[in-house]
């Protein structure tokens, strides 16, 4: 290469440089940088002369990347290359020549430049002012990006900022430009869920800005329904109260009524008084909700049947009454219900419904028993229209003929630092085999109603569920069960009655009949398990499938 008395001109490297990425020869690449900038007499404006003309070759961004990493590794040998060793007056003009080329959101060429020209340093003025020429030239997403880089959320509008990026999709970078920053979390949820409100058209949203240029498929994006699932998603990534967000909330109710109405009187798969409770729990106090209730109603069943629903989903006199005769159901079942489900074999008498600390702590000694085995299992209600996590209201521990119901719904039972201890303690425990049907799924549900800030931890468990997916890959009978009953068929012949699965578990009294299937999840558990163990082969298992 040609040299100057002050150096190689950056131009001829940089047209060395092109010619070789043009011919893809990497290696040669390498050591056409290497030399050149050990032999141009001022390497930082030689980096940027180059760049700059990047633009005049094939895939110019690949080629800036290439550039600058070639320049990073050259920056190794040479550490006293560096922008903190000029005067001021020669590093600004450097870092404003830079700044103009941070226009791309590829990391491989804006974190680049930003280090290596020290641009965090600049006055804030001079940023927000290149965020500004960014969006006047129609690039929000690059602006946006940017400005996380720079940390320039406060200084900037966010409505100005995160409107053209929700517009276009982009919702994850507007997430990551709020981020940290509550109060502008908070602004951005509400703003989506203002969105959602019926009133708010496709059109008006479209035509925030006419600069932008919108496919049908980012319009689809501005639906009500796609909003909304954005701001429940960030609701919870972003720990808002649901209760700032009334439009997507009222959606979400809304369309969970129309739901609850099908399964009640189309589909007749939920009981009257199942349904009266998921209602009234949707419901609570909204007039609005109430109005809606009862227009669905008219739709469904007679005038004198929908205000006599309505009377009882807002609490009239009659609302309690099925509730308090189910207090006297007989604990027999009837031999149709024993000829077609799995029956629990051990009596009302066995079943042993906790509601105080005290209760829990006298069942110990045989859930903590040394050697034993205890069936778990959780139930909480129905998330039906749920816009916050789902606390689960049991947890039902069998062994090997009795199944304690640790009620926590008790305040007293599950605020109280030894319950946590308890259940802590009892599945950490190395000595107890814990069995389990999709457990992480309870557990879950169980971190969420302690909010622990990391998973519970467990020792010895055997799930279930994994040996069910090895007994399906035998040629087994097709059933129209699912999940654990449909295990339960396979191995001990008759599967779960599982009608109370929806049932409204906050309610208390419990039915009987929901006290028999909360016991009978959890016990039916160590039946299974020991049906296997006796014959694992018939269900092509082998020992060690089935050891913990």
């Amino acid at each position: 290469m040609d040299q100057v008395a002050e150096g190689i001109d950056p131009n001829v490297l940089r047209l060395e440089i092109a010619i070789l990425w043009n011919h893809k020869a990497w290696a040669g690449l390498r050591a056409a940088a290497s030399q050149g900038f050990s032999q141009v007499a001022r390497p930082l404006e030689a980096l940027l002369t180059i760049l700059e003309g990047c633009a005049a070759y094939k895939k110019p961004a690949d080629l800036k990347q290439r550039v600058l990493l070639e320049f990073q590794q050259w920056l190794k040998d040479h550490p006293q290359v560096s922008l903190a060793s000029l005067p001021e007056e020669q590093a600004l003009p450097l870092r404003l020549r830079a700044l103009e080329l941070v226009t791309e959101r590829l990391p491989g060429v804006a974190n680049p430049i930003i280090d290596i020209y020290q641009l965090r340093l600049m006055e804030p003025a001079a940023l927000t002012q290149h965020v500004a020429r960014l969006k006047g030239l129609s690039l929000h997403c690059e602006a946006a990006a940017f400005s996380v880089k720079m940390g320039l959320q406060l200084a900037l509008d966010m409505e100005d900022m995160c409107i053209p990026l929700l517009l276009q999709d982009k919702v994850t970078l507007a997430e990551s430009f709020v981020y940290g920053h509550p109060h502008l979390e908070l602004r951005l949820v509400t703003l989506l869920d203002s969105w959602c409100d019926p009133r708010t058209t496709q059109d008006f949203l479209s035509g925030m800005y006419p600069d932008l240029v919108l496919s049908q498929f980012h319009i689809n994006q501005l639906t009500s329904k796609v909003l909304s699932k954005h701001v429940f998603r960030l609701i919870g990534k972003f720990n808002i109260d649901p209760a700032l967000c009334h439009h997507s909330v009222h959606m979400r109710k809304k369309g969970t009524l129309r739901f609850l109405m099908e399964k009640r009187f189309k589909w007749k798969d939920i009981d009257q008084e199942n349904w009266c409770d998921h209602t009234k729990a949707i419901i609570a106090d909204d007039p609005e909700m109430q109005i809606y209730l009862d227009a669905l109603l008219t739709n469904y069943t007679s005038p004198k049947h929908a205000a006599h629903l309505s009377k009882i989903v807002r609490g009239g006199p009659n609302a309690q009454k099925s509730c308090l005769n189910a207090t006297t159901q007989e604990w027999a079942v009837p031999k149709h219900h024993s000829d077609r489900y799995y029956q629990l074999p051990i009596s009302r008498d066995n079943i042993h419904f906790l509601g105080t600390v005290e209760d829990l702590q006298r069942c110990r000694e045989l859930v903590f028993k040394e050697g034993g085995t205890v069936g778990v299992d959780m139930e909480w209600r129905a998330g039906f229209g749920c816009v916050v996590p789902q606390r689960v209201a049991l947890i039902q521990l069998a062994v090997l003929d009795q199944v304690f119901i640790v009620d926590m719904c008790s305040a007293d039972l599950w605020q109280h630092p030894s319950t946590l201890d308890f259940m802590t303690s009892f599945l950490c425990d190395t000595k107890v085999r814990k069995l389990g049907y999709d457990l992480g799924g309870d557990l879950k549900y169980l971190q969420t109603t302690w909010s622990l800030p990391e998973p519970l931890k467990m020792a010895r468990v055997l799930d279930l569920h994994s040996v069910h997916q090895e007994i399906k890959r035998l040629k087994v009978k097709r059933t129209a069960e699912k999940g654990l009953s449909q295990l339960v068929q396979h191995v001990l012949g008759k599967p779960l009655d599982k009608r109370e699965q929806l049932s409204y578990w906050e309610r208390r009294p419990l039915h009987q009949s929901q006290i028999r299937y909360a016991a009978t999840d959890a016990f039916c558990l160590l039946e299974v398990f020991s049906a296997v163990g006796r014959e694992p082969s018939r269900y092509g298992l082998t020992p060690e499938k089935l050891a913990v």
